[in-house]
């Protein structure tokens, strides 16, 4: 029946080429960078506009709005300094209406405090407008004069020493700086966002065909059917899906083709198998006839076996299907077929996973038996990760040497020297579990086993 072996784990192959590590490597940024296409070109969008609106910005804080708010505060500062002129040179009875026509005339509101004094300014300006305000006022009345700029609310509130007390001067905020800097921020940040918005769904609607693409010939290479799948997105996207959907039509069409060739080959030869066996009934029972019938059993069971393997159980269609029972079901009529104990199977809760039944229940049966066939204890066991389901079949048999596992996996190889229990079959066991593995898009690995035989575990993508 099925030979032990199968493909083994890819070894790694010396060279002698110098390996660039990402520690060693200047474009480690590439590790933090989007893995997807929708990210990468979603940042190749944002990452200009994110740029050109920082230019915009610094262009006018730092230069257009500092060179603006100085040429208004050297203004007031002027006017700051014409009022203390005429405050030190005014008779003190003329005062008062000079500050009310100086207040509706300039629009500050002008407020004289008789006998006051400021003490030396103790704190630093705090933003770059009070400091080019506290500058420019600086030069324009000159040293020795102590004055302290501050807010009245969203006004600038300036105290300043006259010839006998204190001048208070309210300047209305626009005529310091710019009315409402911030619409500026809001100009600029809300268009940005609502083009933000519109790459998103531009890129979301352009990824979206090949994404879909993807899961099509993901689902294919599983052996998955993709019926549904229709080219649309991008000229390119299109031709790549159109290239696809030939590909899948021409590998189907090879498949049922070998298919409906090899049903007919078989037909062809188990109709004179039939007449053998039948002659073969007809004549007297004894050593000879035995001997043809057995030759007879036997070329049918070899003719099956190479069917199977050239078929690949290409015609079935994939079903949702609980592992848990028919790895169960699989094992007990292994053990039955072979007339030995039951199995030792260990598997958890339903799993359920879309595959060809019938096709991973031979691949299951042929590394069974090859267990059982070579091995005293058998061990099968189900284990199910976020994106792999393992079947694992363990024997305490002779196993195979870790050079011969790859050798195992081809067609008609016995390795008579590593399992010398394997006598008769075709040699075709171990090839026909590692295509039907490999058909839903897995994998067969051998290794040793804890017990001392082979190990064979069945990959399956989720």
């Amino acid at each position: 029946m099925a030979q032990h072996g199968r493909t083994g784990v890819l070894r790694p192959v010396a060279c002698s080429c110098p390996v660039v590590t990402d520690s060693a490597s200047p474009f480690r940024i590439k590790r933090y960078l989007p893995r997807g296409l929708f990210g990468r070109s979603l940042i190749i969008i944002v990452a200009p506009v994110l740029l050109l609106l920082g230019i915009l910005s610094y262009v006018f804080f730092e230069i257009n709005l500092d060179t603006t708010t100085r040429a208004l505060a050297a203004d007031v500062a002027a006017d700051v300094a014409l009022l203390v002129a005429l405050e030190d040179s005014t008779p003190t009875l003329e005062r008062d209406g000079l500050r009310a026509l100086s207040a509706r005339q300039l629009r500050y509101r002008l407020t004289y405090h008789d006998g006051a004094r400021l003490p030396p300014p103790s704190r630093k300006p705090g933003t770059t407008i009070d400091q080019a305000l506290d500058e420019t006022i600086a030069q324009q009345i000159g040293p020795g004069r102590h004055f302290v700029t501050g807010r009245t609310g969203v006004d600038f509130n300036i105290k300043i020493d006259v010839k006998d007390g204190v001048l208070e001067i309210v300047v209305p905020r626009d005529r310091v700086t710019v009315s409402q800097p911030d619409l500026y921020i809001l100009w600029l940040v809300g268009p940005g966002l609502i083009l933000l918005a519109i790459a998103i769904l531009y890129l979301r609607g352009q990824v979206r065909p090949i994404e879909r693409l993807a899961r099509a010939a993901e689902s294919f290479g599983k052996g998955r059917a993709v019926p549904d799948f229709k080219p649309y997105g991008a000229i390119e996207v299109r031709r790549a899906a159109s290239a696809f959907i030939t590909m899948r039509e021409r590998i189907e069409r090879h498949v049922s083709q070998r298919t409906e060739m090899l049903a007919g080959v078989s037909h062809d030869l188990k109709t004179p198998l039939t007449r053998l066996k039948l002659a073969l009934a007809m004549m007297p029972d004894d050593m000879e006839t035995r001997s043809m019938r057995g030759d007879v059993a036997e070329m049918e069971h070899m003719l099956d076996d190479y069917l199977a393997f050239a078929r690949g159980e290409g015609g079935e269609e994939s079903v949702l299907t609980d592992l848990s029972e028919l790895v169960r079901d699989t094992a007990a009529a292994a053990a039955r077929a072979r007339q030995r104990d039951g199995v030792a199977v260990v598997v958890p809760g339903p799993v359920e996973v879309s595959v060809k039944r019938a096709a991973l229940r031979r691949c299951l049966t042929n590394l069974i038996d090859n267990a059982l066939k070579h091995g005293r204890q058998v061990a099968v066991t189900l284990a199910e990760s976020e994106k792999l389901v393992e079947i694992v079949v363990e024997d305490d048999g002779p196993g195979i040497a870790a050079d011969r596992r790859e050798e195992a996996f081809r067609p008609f190889r016995r390795l008579d020297e590593g399992r010398n229990l394997q006598v008769g079959g075709s040699g075709l066991g171990l090839a026909i579990a590692r295509d039907i593995a490999r058909a839903h898009g897995g994998d067969i690995i051998l290794s040793s086993s804890q017990t001392g035989g082979l190990k064979a575990t069945i990959r399956l993508p989720v």
